[in-house]
């Protein structure tokens, strides 16, 4: 052919692909590069899938909880035993007897030698003492407490006496002598405590003969069942009970 010759394929230095072989290969690595693309996203796809279950799994666990937490309970109970034995604790000791009454009492000491009475010294003593009764509402327990549908029974515990002393402010000493000649012992202190220890178990054992105990017990029932009236039980009852044995020493009659 005339002017023009066909080259034949150049092939570069050390190289066995052509410049056609090297566009196919380009072209081969296009495809796979698709196919792994299509394959991300299919594992894209499937793990957000998987995502969105799971959220919703848990979205339906959650409300379940929350069903469970949100179900009505039970109404609240309340131990009306226990509340009214409280609110009659606050209250404690309850005196509903006062018992006050002056008393004279003389005391006297020897001054002896030999079991020779050299002198007497004589105090008389004017007191005033006061005995308090009541009961306590400290040792209230719920066997003490009955409730019913409209009503309230409370039994009460044995009165007791819980004060009993010696007024000394109002107290004095009225006469002191220490006989002829002042022979007779300087005991004005002693004669003094002893003759207020007199007058106060005599001032006890008259308040016991006098019934204080048997009065608190009546006090203190018309006490406390006006307190539990105040309250919404329409029916309230109130019950005592004996003094306990000892709990209020009574002299002995003159000549026993």
């Amino acid at each position: 052919m005339s002017g023009s010759t066909i080259e034949p394929k150049r092939r570069l230095p050390g190289s066995f692909m052509s410049y056609d072989d090297r566009n196919e290969r380009y072209r081969g690595g296009s495809l796979l590069q698709s196919v792994g693309w299509m394959l991300a996203g299919g594992i894209a796809v499937t793990a957000l899938s998987v995502g969105l279950g799971g959220w919703q799994l848990g979205d339906r666990l959650l409300a379940s909880v929350q069903n469970l937490f949100n179900q009505a309970q039970p109404a609240p109970k309340v131990d009306v035993q226990s509340v009214v034995i409280q609110q009659m604790k606050d209250v404690s000791e309850l005196t509903t007897a006062v018992f006050t009454m002056q008393a004279v009492v003389p005391t006297s000491q020897d001054a002896t030698l030999n079991g020779f009475v050299l002198g007497t010294t004589k105090l008389l003593y004017i007191a005033y003492g006061e005995v308090k009764a009541g009961v306590d509402l400290q040792r209230l327990t719920v066997a003490n407490v009955q409730v019913t549908e409209n009503g309230l029974q409370i039994q009460l515990p044995p009165p007791q006496l819980l004060d009993r002393k010696i007024d000394v402010n109002r107290s004095s000493v009225y006469d002191y002598n220490r006989g002829t000649f002042g022979l007779g012992p300087d005991a004005a202190p002693t004669l003094q405590v002893l003759a207020q220890q007199e007058a106060l178990q005599k001032i006890v054992e008259t308040a016991c003969a006098d019934g204080v105990l048997e009065k608190a017990n009546d006090r203190a029932k018309l006490v406390v069942t006006q307190l539990l009236t105040t309250t919404s039980y329409k029916n309230v009852v109130v019950t005592t009970q004996p003094p306990a044995p000892g709990s209020c020493p009574i002299a002995a009659p003159v000549g026993k």
